[in-house]
This record gives structure tokens, sequence and C-alpha cells, in this order.
């Protein structure tokens, strides 16, 4: 039986930066599309950090997968996660749940929300 989820805020974006030679991402790539399905109303991106270096730069990513998770404009998270489904889905259901949570302060990540969405209009 699905798992109920809320109803998510309008404009709720999770990317996934991984990268195509590591493993971890590659077994993590249907666990993220698993979750994806639990949730039609939030928009899903994939992330080659290699082939999108430009649009990331200059933040590096170090570790995968490393997620980022933000409402409208605002990122909430950024960071790796452990690949696993169930992690993905609790934090995302943990800012739906609470949309007002406390933004990062990060003004590089909020940059790259900005390029993101203006890269990969929905």
């Amino acid at each position: 039986m699905p798992i109920a989820t809320p109803c998510p805020p309008a404009d709720v974006l999770v990317v996934c930066l991984c990268a195509e030679w590591c493993g971890v991402c590659r077994d993590y790539r249907q666990r993220f599309a698993q979750v994806e399905a639990q949730f039609p109303a939030v928009r899903f991106l994939w992330m080659d950090v290699e082939d999108d270096a430009e649009l990331l730069d200059p933040l590096d990513v170090e570790d995968f997968p490393t997620l980022l998770l933000a409402v409208g404009d605002t990122p909430h998270f950024f960071g790796p996660l452990t690949p696993q489904a169930d992690t993905l889905a609790r934090l995302l259901r943990s800012l739906i749940e609470n949309p007002a949570a406390p933004a990062l302060a990060d003004s590089s990540v909020t940059a790259l929300v900005a390029r993101i969405r203006a890269a990969r209009p929905a």
C-alpha cells in the first residue's frame, strides 16, 4: 500500500547531484526514481556533476549522492545523503510538512537554485 504523502507547497525542487562513474550513484538512480513516483507534484532532477560543471561552478560536489532541496528559490537542504529511498522520502516529507523551515543561509547555494531553475525550466 502506498504511503500517503501530504500535498507539497508549490514549486518544490529536488536535485540529485551525482556522477556517472560513481557506482553508488548508478545504484541510487532507481531509488531516486521510486521517491519521485511517490511525490508526483514535486519536481525532481538528476544532474551529473561533470556534465553540468559550469552550472554548478563555483560549488564543488565531493560526496555522492549530494541532494539539493528547495521551495521556490529558497534552498532548505544541500549536502550528501545516504543513498536510501526512505531517507530521501522522510527528508522531503519533512520539508513538505514544514515549508517555513529555516532556509540555508549560503548565498552560493541560493544562486545555484536560481541557475538550475533558469537552465532547466519546468
